[in-house]
This record gives C-alpha cells, sequence and structure tokens, in this order.
C-alpha cells in the first residue's frame, strides 16, 4: 500500500503548502552550487579575455534573476506570501529581458569569435535554445498555475533548473577535460546538473508520496529536449545549418 500511495500523481497538492517551502529552498541551494562553482571556477579565465561589455550585461541579468528567485524562496519561507506575489510581476518583466539577454549573449560571443577567426558552424546553439526556451515556457506554466502552489513553486524551480548546465557544465570541465564522443555521453557531460536537480526533486516528491503530475510531465520533457539538443550537436546537417546562421549574423 505504501508504495502504491508514492506512486499517486497529484494534480493540486492536498499536503500543507508550508511543507513544500524547505525543500524550494534546498534545490534553490542547489542551483547556487553549480552556478557558484562552475562561473566561480571560470571567472578568472572569462575576465582575462577581455569580454564586451554585452557579454558582461548577459551575465549581470542572469545573475540577477539568481537572486531575485532566492528572494522570492526566502519570502515564502518567512510566510511573507504578500510581498511574494508582488514581487512575482517584476519577476515576470526580469525573465523577458532574460529573454532577449540570452540571446543577445550567444550573439555577441559569436560574433567575437567569427571576427577573430571567420564564420564556423556552431553546434552548441541547441543547447542555448532549449536552455532559454525551456525557462521561458517552464516559467510561464508555472505563472499560469500560481493558484496550485504545489506545482507553482515545482514549475518555478524547475524553470532555472532548465538554465543549470552552464555553471555545472564549466565545473565539470575541469575535472574531466575530454569531450564525449557519443550523443549519450556528450548528453550526461553538458546536463548532469540538470538531471541531478529534477532527480532529487522526483525522489523527494516520490519518498514523500508527492508527485505532481504537471511536475513529472514538464521534468521529462524538458529532459527529452536537452537529449534532442544532444543529438542535434552531432548532426551535419545541424552543423551545416548553424554554420548559415552564424553567417547571416555576421552580416547583420
Amino acid at each position: 500500500m505504501e508504495k502504491t500511495s508514492r506512486w499517486k500523481w497529484h494534480v493540486r497538492g492536498n499536503w500543507p503548502t508550508q511543507e513544500d517551502r524547505i525543500p524550494s529552498g534546498v534545490w534553490l541551494g542547489v542551483l547556487w552550487v553549480g552556478m557558484l562553482l562552475g562561473f566561480g571556477m571560470d571567472a578568472k579565465r572569462f575576465l582575462g579575455q577581455n569580454p564586451p561589455l554585452l557579454l558582461h550585461a548577459h551575465a549581470a541579468v542572469f545573475t540577477i534573476w539568481m537572486f531575485l528567485l532566492t528572494a522570492q524562496v526566502l519570502l515564502v519561507v518567512r510566510n511573507r506570501v504578500d510581498i511574494h506575489r508582488k514581487l512575482g510581476w517584476f519577476l515576470v518583466f526580469w525573465a523577458c529581458l532574460m529573454g532577449v539577454m540570452g540571446p543577445v549573449g550567444v550573439y555577441s560571443r559569436l560574433m567575437t569569435w567569427t571576427r577573430a577567426s571567420g564564420p564556423h558552424p556552431y553546434p552548441f546553439m541547441s543547447v542555448h535554445i532549449v536552455d532559454i526556451g525551456g525557462f521561458l515556457v517552464l516559467l510561464a506554466i508555472g505563472i499560469a498555475m500560481r493558484k496550485n502552489p504545489a506545482a507553482h513553486k515545482r514549475l518555478m524551480i524547475l524553470s532555472t533548473a532548465a538554465l543549470a548546465d552552464p555553471g555545472f557544465n564549466r565545473f565539470i570541465g575541469y575535472i574531466y577535460t575530454t569531450e564525449p564522443t557519443t550523443v549519450f555521453g556528450w548528453f550526461l557531460n553538458v546536463f548532469y546538473g540538470n538531471i541531478l536537480i529534477v532527480a532529487l526533486m522526483l525522489g523527494w516528491d516520490w519518498w514523500k508520496g508527492r508527485l505532481v503530475r504537471s511536475y513529472v510531465i514538464a521534468s521529462v520533457l524538458m529532459l527529452l529536449s536537452m537529449y534532442i539538443a544532444s543529438v542535434l550537436y552531432f548532426s551535419p546537417s545541424w552543423n551545416a545549418l548553424t554554420l548559415e546562421w552564424v553567417k547571416a549574423l555576421a552580416k547583420l
């Protein structure tokens, strides 16, 4: 009976909303660890390349998001849901800004490389697309489900988990310097941080018998999209397409 109850899917939480507050803080803490380890270790190299101002702005916008999300989680933990709701609409605006600055950051980096060595294929663009696309889609769903606290909390954390790979991937790059040559190995190497957060959240919910249907479906689809991005990375057709995109961007 216990196993059956653990596998039960919930549309809405039938447990006190307060019981989800501390776990949300823990998952957010895991995101911070990945970000601080990866970008912290990479900061000296990044700054040594004298990156353009747009890349600094890109980094600042995404870092501020983490502080805003942290403030939102802490407000709920401290039972200041009234302020949490008001601040939430500012986060909507900031997410829209991220939707712009994400591609701007990629464009700035690409043009820096292109000016140095000419146009080249950029298959890693598949990762950028699923990262920022997944973030925006999951965030929109999470906001739409704000009257369903259990689903809302999970989807808001999951939306930021969609952006976890840059930090975690930079960290693993200092430990495992050889790039995997298989799709599955590359998928694990690039997205292990995203997988870890999803696994921890789903594992906890399964243990407590609190699997929320919308979150489970969203998690599976997010990881599937990341695997597709990994498949594209090794696709000659995708490589050729990204080369044409880089050439077109270089003419702007």
